[in-house]
């Protein structure tokens, strides 16, 4: 999952990214209101962290931007301003979760998942497709009931595949997913990281659809 967080502070900024990366997102991060329009204007993120107080703009004009182009991407305020009026603003603004500045990291990335979940219409963080098995909050993917060791890579492109199940997914759109800006993509990687997918979880697990991309094999 690709997140873009809208942080002007340096220091929150850092940490922020530096910990959802650590919880295996691809974050990248902006910290001014216009800089946040241009990302979000891109239309490759899953979710937003967005924060009210930005340079060369307002967030929660920024927000109620994003509703009325009816962009649906699930966003989380995440702000100082800590009045009940504040956050019933944000959330009448069109904000999908409102958390209140220090807030602990490890709360932020539940709520983050939460929010997935809710928009892909699941309510359990576990996915399924027969009998495979990914659970996004443990890092832990079964075959069959038997684990599978996966790199952080290879982890990041079933996720992808598996939060959409039936959909193809471009391999531009599979790169989006698992790299944030910055990091160095070499041509042939997301080849690379299904080949090896293939070889743990079965060469029909993950289907080619020639021309298009890839989608995790028939419904089951």
């Amino acid at each position: 999952m690709r997140l873009l967080l809208i942080e002007d502070d340096d220091m929150i900024g850092r940490a922020v990214r530096q910990g959802l990366a650590s919880a295996g997102f691809a974050v990248d991060w902006v910290q001014d209101a216009r800089a946040a329009q241009l990302s979000l204007s891109t239309g490759v993120y899953d979710l937003a962290i967005l924060d009210l107080g930005l340079p060369r703009g307002d967030g929660m004009e920024l927000l109620k931007d994003l509703r009325k182009a009816g962009d649906s991407m699930p966003v989380l305020i995440a702000s100082a301003r800590d009045t009940v009026k504040d956050r019933i603003a944000g959330l009448e603004a069109g904000a999908d979760d409102y958390v209140l500045k220090p807030f602990d990291l490890d709360e932020l990335v539940a709520r983050v998942r939460a929010l997935m979940r809710r928009h892909a219409g699941s309510g359990s963080p576990v996915m399924r497709h027969g009998d495979l098995m990914l659970d996004p909050v443990r890092k832990e993917v079964t075959l069959a009931e038997k684990a599978v060791d996966l790199s952080a890579r290879e982890f990041a492109v079933l996720e992808a595949l598996m939060q959409k199940p039936g959909a193809v997914l471009s391999r531009e759109r599979l790169e989006e997913a698992v790299y944030g800006w910055g990091q160095e993509v070499a041509s042939n990687s997301i080849e690379v990281h299904l080949h090896n997918l293939r070889k743990k979880l079965g060469s029909e697990t993950i289907k080619n659809v020639r021309g298009v991309g890839y989608r995790i094999g028939n419904a089951p």
